[in-house]
């Protein structure tokens, strides 16, 4: 093994870098936010630090109810195991120490969120009519690391496959090229976007839930609905609006053929950095307003709110039982309470859970142990998902599974996929025509009421319903 490095100009917006790469297989950018706002001069995103750019994995898997695909070294073959096990076990062959970057290499993409069936027994109920595979992940060699805090860019490989290494000047040179921006091409909304939710099955799907409740069967259920319309063009144009329109901190975009990933998330899942765990969950909501006077009485009345900090408690709760799976034993801990972070669309209040990983687990055995996130499933969770396939109309896909990278040196850092759509091509009779689909959810508790929660998931829709609507008018007017 060889580590390589090699220094890049800084870009305030590493979709410059990105823009050499976007065209290649698998091609994936994890997008802090931290590009610069056009107006104000500042990071678009105060959270974020580092972009990741990947492209060109050695090896894939992609999941879906038949199996896994694993395609390495010009060789296919379909597994029936675990898939988490099927990656750890592919990654246990490439080991390194810590670097000074958050990532040197390893598996990248996305757990969608029914990859809760390789986990737990759940019935099939809810429609698959999107067939997104359960998972698709890569195993990359190299990747491109850019850190905002210090205005500094690298491309970083450990060199455990041959092709880096024999192919690294000519990496290189990709990267040391003149100045190039990513083209986003022409993108339209050829339709309206629909819900497969009205208010009045929205409120049918709240009345069972609340029945559940009184029950007994469970204390909190997330419930989303899915936004869907017919579309034509270049995806990447949609993310790009997305990241102007509402930027964050664990944003993504993947490149995966005739599947691609739009995300917008502002909030992490699972975090582990030299055995140290931390989860950031989010519960509680409320709008942004122009008005600065409304929008700090929304802020404080969030704040303030015995219901959301509830919430809040019950996820927290069952984040702590689930990383305690695979942490020490009194590590666990609470570290922050009901924090108020502030997007671009709401306001959210965010707790932090903190432990240490147990020797000899690992970020998979850490991930499967927790997922789905507790904070888009509800609580107790396996009740909580039972109920979501029997009153969903559809099965989520991506929507509230997990984003992000696990390392060759055991880091990770995911995402909630949530604020999050998926482009699938679609013939539709028109060429280049496809469908993007995005949820949005709210966790139903004893005391929710109806109009607010369904209010709420229009609200975390904003964004998105926002992008759609500027090409929508953008077509017309042409």
């Amino acid at each position: 093994m060889s580590f390589l490095q090699h220094a890049l100009p800084y870009h305030a917006d590493s979709a410059i870098l990105f823009a050499r790469i976007a065209h290649k297989p698998w091609a994936m950018f994890l997008d802090s936010g931290q590009f610069t706002d056009a107006v104000t001069g500042k990071p678009a995103s105060q959270y974020g630090r580092y972009d990741i750019l990947v492209a060109d994995p050695f090896m894939t898997f992609c999941t879906t109810d038949d199996g896994t695909v694993i395609h390495h070294e010009g060789q296919t073959h379909v597994s029936k195991e675990d898939p988490f096990q099927l990656v750890k076990a592919a990654m246990a062959g490439y080991t390194c120490s810590g670097a000074d970057w958050p990532f040197t290499g390893g598996a990248v993409g996305y757990f969608g969120y029914d990859l809760a069936r390789s986990v737990e027994n759940l019935a099939s109920i809810a429609q698959d009519d999107a067939l997104i595979p359960h998972m698709q992940l890569g195993l990359y060699d190299w990747a491109v690391i850019v850190d905002h805090r210090q205005k500094t860019a690298y491309l970083v490989s450990n060199g455990f496959n041959q092709a880096t290494l024999d192919n690294w000047d000519a990496l290189c040179a990709i990267f040391d090229g003149a100045h190039t921006t990513l083209d986003s091409g022409a993108f339209e909304v050829l339709s309206e976007v629909h819900s497969n939710m009205d208010i009045l099955t929205y409120q049918q799907a709240f009345n069972a839930i609340q029945h559940y409740i009184q029950e007994g069967d469970c204390y909190q259920v997330n419930l989303a609905q899915r936004f869907s319309a017919q579309v034509k063009g270049d995806p990447w144009a949609m993310y790009q609006k997305l990241r102007e329109f509402s930027p964050a901190p664990f944003m993504a975009y993947m490149n995966l053929g005739d599947v691609h990933v739009i995300s917008g998330s502002p909030e992490r899942f699972l975090q582990v950095v030299s055995g140290d765990v931390e989860t950031r969950p989010i519960k509680g909501t409320r709008p942004r307003a122009l008005d600065n006077t409304l929008d700090l009485a929304n802020a404080r009345a969030l704040q303030s709110s015995a219901k959301d900090r509830a919430e809040n408690l019950m996820i927290v709760d069952l984040l702590r039982n689930d990383i305690s799976k695979n942490c020490e034993i009194g590590s666990v801990r609470a570290e922050q309470l009901f924090q108020l972070q502030s997007f671009a669309n709401v306001h959210h209040l965010v707790s932090i859970v903190t432990g240490k990983l147990q020797t000899g687990k690992t970020a998979f055995d850490l991930l499967r142990g927790c997922f789905p996130g507790g904070s888009i499933t509800g609580a107790p969770k396996l009740r909580a998902m039972q109920i979501i396939e029997s009153l969903e109309p559809h099965r989520r896909g991506v929507y509230c599974g997990a984003i992000g990278y696990i390392g060759f040196d055991g880091n990770m850092d995911t995402n909630i996929a949530i604020r999050t759509a998926v482009y699938v091509a679609r013939t539709h009779g028109k060429p280049g025509a496809g469908e993007v689909s995005f949820y949005a959810g709210g966790g139903i508790v004893a005391d929710s009421d109806m109009e607010k929660e369904y209010t709420e998931t229009l609200d975390k829709a904003s964004s998105m319903l926002k992008v759609m609507q500027f090409f929508a008018e953008k077509g017309s007017d042409s």
